[in-house]
């Protein structure tokens, strides 16, 4: 053993020379008893229990290593450049590794541009607000064991943060529109323009070429009557309506997390009472005013409702059950027991369900929120309902033509009777 050579000790062979040491013995026989030498037996006494300390390894070249100096020299002079155009560049080269070893690379040695600060985007009073759905899920307590998935939608007016929201079953365009007016109507005016997330049920398409978005008919037609102008955010840019964003992890963390609903009616009764009491109560971390107090001072800024509600129709056939019901939408509603065709038109508004037979007004229905309802409208049955049934009558039936009796005094039947006495019985 060469007094100038250099012994690395393993951590097994560290142990063994403390554990000697301890017993008493010398450096020396330490040393003879290890075969180690006695400067590195001392120098580890010395140092302790600590482990050695070894060197990093040295990398293994790559099949890109050839090519690192023209790859920095090519991104130095134009940080821009595509991995995918390198790639090619390297593979005339001579490279023969893959793209995913030059993505690795170039993630490393690519200049990345500093991230600038997040510009707060304030709106003035009556200007706008931000509409979305989020996705909740939740057991109700009336039924128990079942998971249900709920939406919440949610309006935020930009400028004061007053927040206006339900939960819903579904996110087609009668609930959209129907949640909007009830929206409106509750706040008492409507803001000048909506910033919209691109979901399917506001947008039609996105013209890429045109650099535009299509807008569903139906929702310009319903913007048009609320003479309030939609906009799109831009794409994967969440900043864009934070303050919607922000409302829902809010909601979720304050209001939605460990509470108990029966039913979606118990749900929304607590939300509501939760908005109320809490949510436009608060002091407002960025405003520093109380939502309620400083959406008063921006309520005279929003836009007067219109004179009457939106009544754009969808018109469909349907086919009536046999049991004398039409489905739409996964709920099902009754027909009077008289109609005769089988196929009848409906017609679907935000909020009603009216169906017709040649034309003619038959039946009436307040639109059901969920699935698998049913809903039955008294006098559209003769007979009274089984003793099982679950499913409770509602309401009046529409009268068909000549159905309807002018209601008259006893004194004018008295005079019809009179008059026909008198008359006697004709031949």
């Amino acid at each position: 053993m060469g007094r100038g050579r250099r012994w690395v000790v393993r951590l097994a062979e560290l142990i063994v020379i403390l554990e000697l040491h301890q017993q008493g013995m010398t450096v020396s026989a330490i040393a003879r008893r290890t075969g180690l030498h006695r400067s590195t037996v001392a120098r580890y006494i010395a140092r302790g229990i600590e482990p050695p300390i070894y060197g990093p390894r040295p990398p293994r070249p790559t099949k890109l290593a050839p090519f690192e100096r023209y790859l920095r020299e090519r991104i130095a002079a134009v940080p821009e450049l595509t991995g995918s155009r390198l790639y090619r560049e390297i593979r005339e080269l001579g490279y023969a590794g893959g793209y995913t070893l030059l993505k690795d690379f170039l993630r490393q040695v690519r200049p990345r541009p500093a991230a600038g600060f997040e510009i707060r985007f304030e709106t003035p009073p009556g200007r706008q607000a931000q509409v979305d759905f989020a996705h909740f899920r939740t057991v109700f307590t009336d039924e128990p064991g079942a998971e249900r998935v709920v939406w919440l939608f949610s309006l935020v007016l930009g400028h004061s943060r007053m927040m206006w929201g339900r939960f819903v079953l579904h996110q087609d365009m009668q609930t959209l529109l129907r949640c909007h007016a009830d929206a409106f109507a509750d706040l008492g005016g409507v803001p000048t323009e909506i910033l919209y997330d691109r979901m399917r049920t506001v947008f039609h398409r996105d013209d890429t070429e045109g650099g535009h978005v299509v807008y569903n008919a139906t929702l310009r037609a319903f913007a048009a009557h609320y003479s309030y102008q939609p906009k799109a955010c831009r794409p994967y840019r969440a900043q864009t309506k934070g303050k919607v964003e922000r409302s829902y992890r809010y909601v979720r963390e304050d209001f939605f997390l460990g509470g108990s609903f029966r039913n979606l009616e118990d749900l929304n009764l607590q939300f509501r009472a939760w908005l109320d009491r809490v949510a436009n109560s608060r002091t407002h971390a960025t405003t520093r005013r109380v939502v309620a107090q400083h959406f008063a001072e921006e309520l005279p800024h929003l836009q007067e409702l219109p004179a009457g509600p939106f009544q754009a129709v969808l018109q469909l056939e349907r086919r009536i059950t046999r049991d004398g019901m039409i489905s739409l939408h996964g709920n099902l509603y009754s027909v009077p027991n008289a109609t005769r065709r089988r196929i009848v038109e409906v017609h679907c508004t935000a909020s009603e369900v009216r169906i017709l037979e040649d034309g003619q007004l038959i039946a009436t229905h307040p639109v059901l929120e969920g699935r698998g309802r049913r809903r039955i409208a008294a006098g559209h049955r003769s007979l009274p309902p089984p003793a099982n049934s679950n499913t409770p009558r509602h309401g009046a039936a529409p009268a068909r033509a000549g159905e309807i009796v002018t209601p008259r005094s006893l004194a004018f039947y008295d005079a019809v009777a009179q008059r026909l006495a008198a008359i006697g019985p004709q031949p």
